[in-house]
């Protein structure tokens, strides 16, 4: 049958074409086009000089940590089930005795003004306007006080590394508890600062170092230097003033001294919870469960300490199996996306901490950037749930997940002392006769490994 052609009619068009209403706030207008972390990201890099991007994007020495927990989180199956009621979706839950509006908070970033000069500030306004949990960092460059007047009537957590000076440590501590904050994060995995090479190749220090490169990368960014040069000079909530390096900084601070015993007194000196963060092996989270802390973070610092360390995601399942009713098990590192933590939930995460994501937010629109982040892990977190069959977070299971194997162990090669010797060959070397063969030395069996010890406790 031949198509019936006729001239397009208005009244016809009309309910099919809709202008959008232009935005002229430059801001919004790249804000509202960012639908994933990876755009924040991306509007992140164009507007932050290379330095103080690098400083949120890099990782220790190869960067191998971070790209394979990012990895990890890729290489899961979901498992959905259908024809369930998820017209209303509840992303709540109780967290270290207090309320959270979603299974995400803030994690502590330290240099964060560095990044945008609005720092902790968005940060913990946002997470207030979002009823989720704010950290701040001992590396935060804003005062706790600062931080409380930001954020209230949210929840405030602060973020300890001890120092080789106890007192000055303590002090901070203090601050906090008498500012309200209701959680301590006592950091672990920081002996020394892992070697973190972009710094050192870009120069980044306190104050930075102008180069001509520096100058040069400055030059499309002009927002970036005016709201650095115009706004408080870049201070630190836990010192004065520092002349150097970050890596130096970071080595006059952490103490390789620190042991259990060490975390058991500071745990003394809190008055509301105390969490660990910087776990990753089974055998510490098992010890940690015995010390009555109230929660440990797996986390390898972003990947920022030790590379090739293990990957958090992959912990998660025998952690919370083993600790997971004696304690709350919360997870760090790798975390793009708002499947991202309905995986780690579902796996047996309390809650989780973005500490990247946050960053990248902040630096491409300050506060709104900060609350857009918000909003983009809020939708997708939801909409997972909902094609999952889920209405709550409690009935996000293991079976709603299945990892995907990439990496796994090699299996352990048979010791030399006792590995069987190939045939001999007839032609190189005759059978011997019982009579003339050599006496051979009994075998031995190879020694036992003795217990695994703890990489904090040795």
């Amino acid at each position: 049958m031949k198509l019936q052609r006729h001239l397009p009619r208005v009244r016809d068009l009309a309910p099919l074409m809709h202008f959008a209403t232009p935005e002229f706030n430059a801001k919004k207008r790249r804000l509202e086009k960012a639908l994933t972390i990876h755009d924040l990201r991306t509007i992140a890099q164009k507007r932050t000089p290379k330095a103080a991007f690098d400083y949120t994007e890099g990782a220790a020495e190869a960067e191998i940590s971070l790209a394979r927990a990012r990895q990890a989180f890729e290489d899961i199956q979901f498992n959905p089930a259908i024809l369930r009621d998820v017209s209303v979706v509840d992303t709540s839950s109780t967290v270290l005795g207090g309320p959270t509006a979603l299974p995400f908070g803030i994690a502590p970033t330290g240099f964060t003004r560095m990044m945008q000069s609005e720092g902790e500030i968005a940060g913990a306004g946002a997470a207030g306007a979002a009823g989720i949990p704010f950290s701040l960092s001992t590396m935060g460059t804003t005062a706790i006080e600062d931080v409380k007047a930001a954020n209230p009537d949210g929840r405030n957590w602060f973020q300890l590394y001890m120092w080789k000076d106890r007192d000055r440590s303590m002090a901070l501590v203090d601050r906090a508890a008498k500012a309200g904050f209701d959680t301590l994060l006592v950091t672990v995995d920081v002996p020394v600062s892992g070697a973190r090479l972009r710094d050192k190749r870009n120069g980044f220090s306190i104050p930075p170092q102008l180069t001509l490169g520096t100058v040069i990368n400055a030059l499309p960014r002009p927002e970036w230097w005016i709201n650095f040069l115009t706004t408080e000079p870049l201070a630190f909530a836990s010192l004065d003033r520092w002349s150097g390096t970050v890596g130096e900084l970071l080595d006059t601070m952490f103490d390789p001294t620190v042991t259990f015993d060490d975390l058991a007194w500071i745990s003394d000196q809190w008055p509301g919870k105390v969490v660990v963060k910087g776990v990753q092996s089974l055998d510490d989270a098992r010890r940690l469960a015995t010390m009555g802390v109230d929660g440990i973070i797996l986390s390898n610092h972003g990947g920022r300490q030790l590379d090739r360390a293990p990957i958090p995601f992959h912990l998660l399942p025998d952690v919370a199996r083993e600790v997971g009713t004696d304690l709350e098990v919360h997870l760090d590192t790798g975390i793009m996306s708002g499947a991202d933590i309905v995986a780690a939930i579902a796996l047996g995460a309390d809650f989780t901490l973005v500490g990247r994501a946050y960053l990248y937010g902040l630096m491409a629109g300050g506060r709104e950037g900060v609350d857009r982040m918000i909003e983009i892990l809020s939708e997708q977190i939801t909409r997972t749930m909902r094609l999952l069959g889920v209405t709550s977070l409690a009935e996000l299971t293991p079976a709603h997940v299945t990892q995907l194997e990439r990496l796994a162990p090699r299996a352990l090669s048979m010791p030399a002392a006792t590995a069987p010797r190939p045939p001999a060959k007839a032609a190189i070397r005759p059978p011997v006769t019982p009579k003339t063969a050599p006496k051979t030395a009994p075998k031995t069996a190879p020694p036992k490994a003795g217990p695994r010890k703890s990489p904090i406790a040795s």
